[in-house]
């Protein structure tokens, strides 16, 4: 918190330091300083955290900012038009951290929207609106949230989330790759070789400033601020936010270098990567400041509980993972597969996420996590003479996913939701030929461009993993709707992404029922 008199003498120096910001009728920025947007996102019954970023120039170094603290004013609000006004504060945007800014707001009334707006040199943000959640263990009979993740921006537009802005959810779950640290000189979408959609403005990611100008690039579609303005987010990341498929302190993207090569990275310059790349995903996403990042490291894994309907625990598949088997890959199993010290997600958040799924209170047990957990057979031609295996997903670790599966055994109503595959599907968890649970895998807001219905080779895909109940291969997002007596998710599809305007529908939907593991589809 801050005095107006320091305002004063910041923007004095501000001022000194940097006369290009300034108008010329006065104001302090030269430009709009909240291009980014503003987000809100970690809600909790009495609250949720407030987001924006300062950058008038997001493209420029240090977004145009000059190198010095400044005052932003922060209000919630009762109504949209800010006549109510309950809680308020000034918060410092600092140099280090982008010009971020993250308000922990508390002390709201549960179960409710409300606004929310800041303000700096005379410039007003975005109007946002988040809910908070009931209180936990409140009777609760119904629940709607979003479930999205995977944008590439070369490869798509973000139509997707314009849609997602309009339904009507208590929050959304993102699930990683909220950027690609890659440009592409060409999409290979269909098979053949065409131009992206439209063009990063980099070509690779290496230190904090080629984060944040992929970030601010990203963070100027409208359409991504539409549904960051209007929704609570529960923001989580994957790979591509750092490499892909990296994985503890393992670069695994080593662009068709052999795993000893000397030239692959080691994991100390790894590390230097990883630190800039978590600390820009921070700078960026509406969390907590239990989420700052210490040596390179985030605490990711977290609980939400949403009254007495639904426990979900947001878990880490990247921090903790021992390195991919085979050399990782679509291949056959190898014995790596069988090793009983791999590990997903470690053993502190394993014993942690037992704890939390032992605690009960709760119809439904989510797990909100970024790799498919079902073992599937990745055959698309039942000729080819061995099962193939995602070996970046839990197929490829079967001691921690058999663990998992074990616990899941144990449990009712457990449902797990997925990205990363850039497709919808979905089917049933099964330990030992006994049906735990279902896992619903959430396609692209972009990535993998148009698609179709159905990729080449699906109903083979099928029919070999009778667990599978339905395939698709469009963009869109998924929509949970939870009450008592059933879990539904509808997958929710847009007919393009290579144009800025598209059509949206509900391409299918999955039912769970209370009591019944498994899924059927509607």
């Amino acid at each position: 918190m801050v005095s107006r008199r320091h305002f004063l003498a910041s923007a004095t120096l501000v001022g000194l330091a940097a006369p290009a910001i300034l108008r010329a009728e006065g104001g302090l920025f030269r430009e709009f300083p909240f291009s980014l947007g503003v987000a809100a996102g970690d809600p909790v019954s009495d609250g949720f955290v407030i987001w924006t970023r300062l950058a008038p120039e997001p493209m420029a170094p240090h977004g145009g900012m000059p190198l010095a603290p400044v005052p932003v004013d922060w209000e919630v609000a009762n109504d949209s038009g800010f006549r109510e006004i309950v809680a308020k504060g000034i918060e410092l945007a600092r140099p280090e951290l982008g010009h971020s800014v993250h308000v922990e707001v508390a002390g709201l009334q549960p179960d409710r929207p409300y606004y929310y707006r800041f303000t700096a040199g005379g410039e007003r943000s975005l109007r946002g609106r988040a809910r908070t959640l009931p209180r936990v263990g409140a009777p609760v009979e119904a629940l709607k949230f979003g479930v999205c993740g995977c944008q590439h921006f070369e490869s798509g537009f973000f139509g997707a989330y314009r849609h997602l802005a309009r339904e009507e959810l208590a929050f959304v779950y993102h699930y990683g790759d909220f950027i690609y640290e890659y440009s592409q000189d060409y999409l290979f979408n269909d098979g053949l070789p065409s131009r992206p959609v439209r063009k990063h403005a980099f070509r690779n990611l290496v230190d904090l400033g080629d984060y944040r100008l992929a970030y601010a690039q990203q963070l100027g579609d409208m359409d991504l601020q539409a549904a960051r303005c209007t929704h609570a987010f529960l923001s989580s990341f994957d790979d591509h936010e750092i490499r892909n498929d990296w994985v503890s302190d393992i670069d695994n993207w080593k662009l068709g270098l052999a795993t000893n090569d000397p030239d692959a990275p080691p994991p100390e310059v790894f590390m230097l990567k990883k630190q800039a790349a978590i600390q820009a995903w921070y700078e960026h996403m509406p969390v907590r400041r239990a989420l700052l990042p210490r040596g390179g490291m985030v605490a990711l894994n977290r609980e939400l509980r949403y009254g007495d309907l639904m426990a979900m625990q947001l878990l880490d598949t990247r921090q903790y993972r021992s390195d991919q088997p085979c050399d990782d890959g679509f291949k056959p199993a190898c014995p790596g597969v069988y090793d009983k010290n791999a590990a997903v997600l470690g053993k502190a958040q394993e014993d942690w996420l037992n704890r939390n799924l032992g605690a009960g209170g709760a119809t439904w047990n989510a797990l909100a996590q970024q790799v498919t957990m079902m073992s599937l057979d990745r055959r698309r031609d039942p000729a080819e003479p061995a099962k193939i295996l995602n070996l970046d997903s839990w197929a490829g670790y079967e001691a921690p996913r058999e663990r998992m599966l074990a616990r899941m055994g144990g449990l009712k109503n457990v449902v797990v939701l997925t990205g990363d595959e850039h497709q919808n599907f979905c089917g049933d968890l099964i330990h030992r030929d006994k049906v735990v649970g279902g896992e619903f895998v959430g396609t692209s807001i972009s990535s993998g461009g148009d698609g179709s219905d159905k990729r080449k080779g699906s109903d083979e895909w099928l029919a070999l993993n009778p667990e599978l109940k339905f395939a698709n291969d469009q963009r869109g997002y998924m929509v949970c709707d939870v009450g008592r007596a059933a879990w539904q998710t509808h997958f929710m599809v847009v007919d393009k992404v290579t144009t800025p305007v598209n059509t949206l529908s509900k391409r299918a939907t999955g039912v769970v029922e209370n009591g019944r593991a498994g899924i059927t589809m509607a």
